[in-house]
C-alpha cells in the first residue's frame, strides 16, 4: 500500500519541529532560551476570555454557519477598513487560523500545473499548502540589498504561461520587512497585466514599527487589484489569541463563495465559542493590541542593536512583526567543538545544544546562511538570549 504522493512529500513545519526539540530538552530539566517561536508571550485579553465565558453560560455551543457568524464577519470587515478596505461581511470566510485561510484561498484558485511566485525568504508553510493544492511553488530569492523585498524584473523572469498567482506576505516572516505603497502598486499592476490572483498575507498587519509607515494592503491600491485579492488575516499575532484559533479570507463575493463552500466539506464553522471572542477582541481590544505593541518595539530596538554589535553578524532593522533575520555567513567554515559549521543549520544546532539557545535557520525559509530570531518572549530572555548568542560567537570565532 501507497501513501499518496503529497503525504509523501509535504514536510514537517520546520518551526514546530524545533518547538519539540525545545520542549524535550525543558523535560530534562535543560534552561531554554526558545527564540524559535512565532507566538506572543502575551495572554489573552481579559475582555476575550470574558466573552468566551459568557458564549458558554449563553450555550453558545452549536454548529454555526460555515462561513461565521454575521457579527464576526461584518467585525472583520469594518477592521480593515482601517486600511481603506472596504468590504461586508459577504466578502469575508471565517477559517480555523490563517493557516486554513491560505489553504482554502488556494484549494478555490489552483489546478494541478498552475505555478504560485513565491519570494524567499518565506514563512515555511506556504510551499506545502501550495502542493497540497495541487500548485506548483515557483520561489523567487529576493536580496538583502533590497530589504529582501521581490522586484518587478524579478517577477518577470518567473512569468510563465502556467502562473496563477503571487504571494506577497507585509509585514514579512521572517524578515520583518515591509513593502511600500509605490512597490505594491508596481506588484498590483504587474498583476493586472497578467491575468494573475494576488494572495496578500497580512496576519501581521497591526505589528509595523512606526507611524510614518502604516501599514498598506495591496487591495486597497485599486479596485481593479482589489478585485483579483485575496487578503489573508487573523488575530493569533497582534491580539495573542494563537490557540483560538481565528483567521479568515477577504475577497470578492464569488471567491468567498468558494471559498465557503470548500470550507463546508473540510472543517465547516471555526468553534463557535472562539468567534464570540473573536468579535470581543475586534471591538475591545485593540488597547491590549497597543499595549502589545509597544513591548514588541522595545524588545526590537534592544535586539537588532545588539545583535548587530557582535562580530561576525549582521541584520536589518525589522519594519514590522517580531522577528529579526540574522546573516550568519561569516560563521561558516568554522569549527566548534565536534561541531563543524557549514550552514545556517549547523550554527544553530550549536547555540541549541552548546549554549541552550533556540533559533529556526534560513533553510526553513527558502534561503541560506541566516538564522531567524523570535523576539516574541519576555525580555528578561531576550537579554539572556543575546548574552549566549554573543558568548557564542566571541568564544569561538
Amino acid at each position: 500500500m501507497k501513501l499518496s504522493k503529497i503525504a509523501q512529500t509535504v514536510c514537517p513545519s520546520p518551526t514546530l519541529s524545533m518547538a519539540a526539540r525545545v520542549a524535550a530538552m525543558r523535560e530534562k530539566g535543560i534552561d531554554i532560551i526558545d527564540f524559535s517561536a512565532g507566538e506572543p508571550d502575551f495572554d489573552t485579553p481579559e475582555c476575550v476570555k470574558e466573552a468566551a465565558k459568557a458564549a458558554l453560560d449563553e450555550n453558545f455551543t452549536h454548529y454555526t454557519a460555515y462561513a461565521g457568524i454575521t457579527e464576526l464577519r461584518q467585525a472583520f470587515a469594518d477592521d480593515l477598513k482601517q486600511y481603506g478596505l472596504e468590504y461586508t461581511y459577504e466578502n469575508i470566510v471565517v477559517s480555523n487560523g490563517s493557516k486554513h485561510a491560505l489553504k482554502n484561498a488556494f484549494a478555490a484558485i489552483l489546478d494541478p500545473k498552475d505555478e504560485v511566485i513565491v519570494p524567499a525568504p518565506y514563512w515555511n508553510s506556504y510551499i506545502d499548502i501550495i502542493k497540497m493544492c495541487y500548485g506548483t511553488p515557483v520561489v523567487i530569492k529576493t536580496k538583502m540589498s533590497n530589504g529582501f523585498r521581490v522586484t518587478i524584473d524579478e517577477l518577470k523572469a518567473a512569468l510563465t504561461k502556467h502562473t496563477k498567482a503571487v504571494l506577497i506576505n507585509s509585514p514579512n516572516n521572517p524578515t520583518g520587512m515591509v513593502y511600500s505603497r509605490e512597490e505594491l502598486e508596481e506588484i498590483g499592476k504587474f498583476a493586472v497585466e497578467n491575468d494573475l490572483y494576488i494572495i496578500s498575507d497580512e496576519i501581521y498587519s497591526r505589528l509595523i514599527y512606526s507611524k510614518k509607515l502604516l501599514h498598506c494592503s495591496i487591495a486597497s491600491i485599486s479596485e481593479e487589484i482589489k478585485e483579483r485579492t485575496i487578503v489573508i488575516g487573523g488575530l493569533s499575532k497582534s491580539y495573542a489569541m494563537t490557540g483560538w484559533r481565528v483567521g479568515f479570507t477577504a475577497s470578492n463575493k464569488a471567491l468567498a463563495d468558494a471559498i465557503a463552500n470548500i470550507q463546508s466539506n473540510s472543517t465547516s464553522n471555526v468553534n463557535s465559542i472562539a468567534q464570540k471572542a473573536a468579535v470581543a477582541a475586534l471591538k475591545n481590544a485593540k488597547e491590549d493590541a497597543d499595549a502589545m505593541l509597544k513591548q514588541f518595539e522595545h524588545r526590537r530596538d534592544y535586539i537588532a542593536q545588539r545583535i548587530s554589535d557582535i562580530p561576525f553578524l549582521s541584520n536589518l532593522l525589522p519594519k514590522g512583526a517580531f522577528y529579526l533575520f540574522v546573516d550568519v555567513s561569516k560563521l561558516l567554515g568554522e569549527s566548534v567543538g565536534e561541531y563543524k559549521i557549514e550552514t545556517a543549520a549547523d550554527a544553530a544546532d550549536v547555540l541549541l545544544e552548546k549554549y541552550n539557545v533556540a533559533v529556526v535557520p534560513s533553510d526553513a525559509f527558502g534561503f541560506e546562511n541566516h538564522i531567524r530570531i523570535s523576539f516574541a518572549t519576555s525580555m528578561r530572555d531576550v537579554v539572556e538570549g543575546v548574552n549566549r548568542i554573543e558568548r557564542f560567537v566571541k568564544e569561538n570565532f
